[in-house]
């Protein structure tokens, strides 16, 4: 009997399930075609030789992409990329926990200073690039110049002599309040009773921040690589307003090479190759992040 009623409530359940497909797809279907239809034009113009400068348009395959692959501006641009990545990672983690620590504390001002430390995050990277270029680091009307200059030090052509260390300086700058923001939640949420038992027994505070303070922090910082690295691949307003991918490609990632190559060149066949090994790139970082942080969820 008591099979019977089960099966017979499975069966009316059953008869009230609705068919969603129609009801989502109004939403669905613009979001895939707003997706994949530019990925799939930039597929086709990849296999094209398609140059503003050159009226005729012909298939020409996989050559774009061979000529991209033995460029050695393709190396460079990696490699700006990675750098840019990783130095600006760094300095939001270690900035980050410095900046959840102290803001954790008592001290008046306290408020005023959260909200400070986090305003940079709200800047546009044009805005936030042009005051750096004009107001902070100009080599002649600079601030940092007038305080070297000041303490006859000289003064340092930032955007000519280091290029993707000034870039990766003004994106940190925009992305340390995000860490540190993510990171004075976690502390706030720390087992207050368990510090104070590690400082009643005698616990520094470089022991207490390695073995309590580091190991609660693992899952947000690894929630910030994940969240910042998609964002970080595809930094450009910085270096169009700042150096323009110069010197030469001292300060060229990937995303202005194709920008430079389908724009500046005109050549719209190479950019588009260069696009798709961006995008292939890009989904490669994700997946191999969403899996990493999936791990450290579990």
């Amino acid at each position: 009997m008591a099979n019977a009623a089960q099966s017979g409530s499975l069966r009316r359940r059953r008869g009230r399930q609705v068919d969603t497909a129609p009801l989502i797809a109004p939403v669905v279907l613009p979001l895939v075609v707003w997706a994949f239809v530019p990925l799939a034009v930039t597929l086709w113009f990849s296999l094209l030789h398609y140059n503003l400068l050159d009226p005729i348009t012909r298939f020409v395959g996989f050559n774009n992409y061979s000529y991209l692959l033995t460029d050695p501006s393709l190396l460079d641009a990696l490699w700006n990329t990675l750098a840019l990545v990783v130095g600006v990672l760094a300095a939001s983690i270690v900035f980050g926990c410095l900046f959840a620590i102290l803001f954790d504390q008592e001290f008046y001002g306290r408020s005023v200073a959260r909200l400070l430390i986090i305003m940079p995050f709200f800047v546009m990277p044009t805005v936030s690039a042009l005051i750096w270029k004009n107001l902070l680091m100009h080599p002649v009307n600079g601030l940092i110049a007038y305080v070297t200059r000041s303490l006859h030090l000289g003064v340092i052509d930032w955007f000519g002599n280091w290029p993707l260390t000034s870039i990766g300086i003004i994106v940190a700058w925009q992305w340390v309040p995000f860490a540190t923001l993510i990171l004075l939640t976690a502390i706030q949420s720390l087992d207050r009773e368990q510090v104070e038992a590690a400082r009643m027994d005698g616990a520094k505070r470089a022991t207490m921040f390695y073995f309590i303070v580091l190991p609660h922090l693992a899952r947000p910082i690894t929630v910030i690589i994940m969240i910042e690295t998609i964002f970080l691949l595809s930094v450009f307003a910085e270096i169009l307003v700042t150096t323009n991918g110069g010197p030469g490609d001292a300060s060229t990632n990937l995303t202005y090479l194709v920008y430079k190559t389908a724009l500046l060149d005109f050549d719209v066949g190479g950019g588009s190759a260069g696009g798709i090994v961006a995008v292939i790139l890009a989904n490669v970082v994700a997946l191999f992040l969403v899996r990493t942080v999936a791990r450290s969820l579990d």
